[in-house]
């Protein structure tokens, strides 16, 4: 059997690897149109701002490794022209000396990634415009900041002024993973960076009211935000280096510029070879990975995949669903039955110390799908026990079925403890968990690593309150005309307050309830959240109807989370 796989990154080489250790006698041939295989594109940014310091750090295998370990004829800037899947044929041309050869096939494997969205803005060709999405990308830039650093040094130098050193400035197009971690980087190397987003928020896989968190601590780090505006041109500076100016005719001056406005799956092949391409511009797979041709198998970026808690259609640009992808396909192609579960989006980023995460559906997600048999919490547990040194709240919101308690999504923000909860709480969604069973997962505890009440078991416990009735749950856009009681300590009000709220300490709430309405529903609020349930099951005892207003004035005042 003769296997041909186009693409040497993460889906490629992986299913190219699996294949070699489940077939020794498989004839495996991988191409790669870039100058390297198995790179780890995920760590471009970080070599950018000098935190991995060596290019060779981000190569994890080379061609060479496939050849000599897995007995692979790998082959590196060797680009896929097409696909005849009638003959079971595709053209290779070497992108060096242009050559063109012909390769036959039992099986293909398309993994061909996707590919940077470069719209035709004026400019967008001007030196010193960047895309980071390869190897060469990230020399590319690197090489532009140490020629500019350089220059500003020698003028510093030559002009005789004892001021100090300007900032260069960055202008970063667009808020997801690579942008915002090229504006940390930038930030790092000494920039003034501005990003500029054409959405109202950053990081669009999150409800925006939890990505206000980290545009919040983006901004005390120094990163300047320009939401809601678009990009409507580039322009060579009178002065020197560039202007980006905005759809609202903002102009933010640049000496370098990065795109990153998101990808397109590559689909050009699979054209060419007359595979079907799905609803969302994806190449079309079964569970096993296999196209509409059965010889033909494409996995990571370029697909569609299922969305695992909506089984909508969806492209997930993820190194990990593209790994699983690429060892499925070897297995099928094998002779196993293996199959893909589908994908529910688990994320991770990390911003100058602070920690966004997130899985499952988002409550725009479901809004947009008519979704209305789901509720939502805020909670803000510890990273771990309060009483040991470095404790840290966690934001987060969950997501869960009003009807059964599953479990739908989780976003979570915080300086400490953000992965390993989202982490613990993907496989619980996976594996189709409910809430209650969030409540009785065991977790392990030790007071510099969590509590004894986990966050994972808090928000388990909070939602099944709010379920069983124990905890009567409002937001803050339900409570306009409502009777509003404020259970903080005095002090605290001097810090944040809401007009209009009757304050009565918790501690003196039983000793006060003459001044509170019978005939009325009583929103009750405090910081977070705790107090307010207790302040609440202590009146609907007294035969109040009273409710919790979720997350406090933290979910009101999100920007100060993580302060």
């Amino acid at each position: 059997m003769k296997v041909v796989i186009i693409g040497g990154v993460a889906g490629g080489a992986s299913c190219a690897a699996r294949l070699r250790r489940l077939d020794e006698a498989a004839e495996i041939v991988l191409v790669e149109r870039g100058p390297y295989m198995s790179y780890a594109n995920c760590g471009l940014p970080y070599h950018t701002g000098d935190v991995i310091p060596k290019e060779g750090d981000l190569l994890v295998a080379s061609a060479e490794l496939f050849r000599t370990q897995f007995n692979i004829d790998a082959r590196v800037n060797c680009e896929a022209v097409s696909v005849d899947a009638a003959a079971k044929t595709v053209e290779l041309r070497d992108t060096r000396s242009g050559e063109v050869l012909t390769e036959t096939y039992d099986r293909l494997v398309l993994s061909p990634g996707a590919r940077s969205l470069r719209p035709p803005i004026p400019g967008i060709d001007l030196p010193g415009i960047f895309e980071m999405r390869t190897v060469p990308d990230a020399r590319a830039v690197r090489g532009w900041i140490e020629k500019g650093s350089q220059f500003l040094a020698g003028m510093h130098k030559y002009s005789g002024f004892q001021t100090a050193r300007p900032k260069t400035r960055a202008v970063v197009v667009g808020g997801g993973f690579i942008g915002l971690e090229m504006a940390e980087n930038l930030v790092h190397r000494g920039f003034d960076v501005t990003v500029v987003e054409m959405a109202n928020q950053i990081l669009m896989p999150m409800d925006r009211e939890m990505a206000q968190i980290a545009e919040a601590h983006l901004e005390r780090h120094g990163v300047r935000l320009a939401l809601g505006d678009g990009v409507a041109s580039f322009a060579k500076a009178a002065a020197g280096g560039l202007e980006v100016t905005t759809l609202s005719g903002a102009v933010h001056p640049a000496d370098i510029v990065i795109l990153s406005l998101g990808v397109r799956p590559d689909t050009a092949l699979a054209q060419s070879a007359g595979v079907e391409i799905g609803e969302r511009g994806g190449i079309r797979t079964d569970a096993h990975m296999c196209t509409s041709d059965p010889d033909i198998f494409a996995v990571g970026d370029a697909v569609e995949v299922r969305d695992f808690v909506t089984d909508e259609w969806s492209l997930v640009a993820l190194a990990g669903p593209a790994n699983r992808q690429g060892r499925i396909a070897a297995d099928v192609i094998a002779g196993r039955n293996a199959t893909f579960r589908g994908t529910q989006g688990t994320s991770v980023i990390g911003l100058f110390g602070g920690t966004a995460a997130w899985t499952g559906a988002s409550e725009k997600t479901l809004q947009r799908r008519g979704d209305t048999d789901y509720r939502k919490i805020y909670l803000y547990p510890n990273s771990h026990a309060g009483y040991y040194p470095g404790a840290a709240p966690i934001a987060m919101k969950v997501l869960f079925r009003a009807s059964d308690g599953r479990l739908l999504g989780v976003q979570a923000l915080g300086l400490d403890g953000v992965d390993k909860r989202i982490s613990t709480l993907a496989m619980a969604l996976q594996l189709g968990a409910t809430i209650y069973d969030l409540e009785e997962a065991e977790l392990c505890y030790a007071p510099q690593f969590g509590s004894a009440k986990d966050p994972v078991n808090f928000a388990g416990m909070v939602a099944a309150g709010v379920l069983g009735g124990d905890m009567p749950l409002r937001h803050w856009d339900e409570t306009k005309s409502a009777f509003l009681l404020d259970v903080r300590e005095t002090p605290e009000l001097a810090v944040e307050c809401v007009d209009g709220a009757t304050h009565i300490p918790v501690g003196q709430l039983r000793d006060r309830l003459g001044e509170l309405p019978k005939d009325r529903e009583i929103m009750v609020i405090c910081r977070s959240g705790q107090r307010a349930y207790y302040a609440t099951r202590m009146l609907r005892q007294k035969g109040f109807e009273a409710s919790v207003v979720s997350g406090g004035m933290l979910s009101r005042f999100h920007h100060g989370v993580l302060e």
